[in-house]
């Protein structure tokens, strides 16, 4: 419990989702809101995919979408993204697949650069969603 007395669940794994860390959680679900940890480009054996920053952004957003279907959401419930690029040079490669992938209206975003990401990845994608299940974009990964 937080110390405003508000109720929160942890979401402790996900299925099929290795190189998650145990030093926290893939989401945290509170007040009708899930907070995604950053997922950053691992694939289902816990390598970061190859293919450059396309592919891995590609990667994230499916990594996203799963946490999200595990805690009861969808894409298209997400309300903020928070993009990390090692290297703002990406941007626009990044952003053609972000585009494509993330349902319409897009949400709020902010994009940095940040020095060093998990893994030495290059990209990592957060993000802030409301519960209930939504139209998935599955069949356009």
């Amino acid at each position: 419990m937080s110390s405003s007395g508000s109720k929160h669940t942890c979401i402790t794994s996900v299925p099929n989702q290795k190189g998650m860390p145990n030093i926290l959680s893939p989401a945290t679900k509170v007040g009708g809101l899930i907070f995604c940890s950053g997922q950053v480009p691992f694939d289902a054996d816990g390598k970061i995919v190859s293919g450059g920053i396309p592919a891995m952004t590609a990667q994230v957003i499916r990594n996203l979408e799963a946490v999200l279907l595990h805690a009861g959401s969808s894409l298209d419930k997400i309300v903020k993204v928070n993009i990390f690029l090692k290297d703002m040079d990406d941007f626009a490669a990044m952003n053609a697949v972000y585009e494509k992938l993330m349902p319409t209206p897009k949400p709020a975003r902010t994009c940095v650069q940040a020095a060093k990401l998990p893994g030495d990845a290059r990209i990592e994608i957060e993000c802030i969603a409301t519960e209930g299940e939504g139209q998935g974009v599955r069949n356009k990964l």
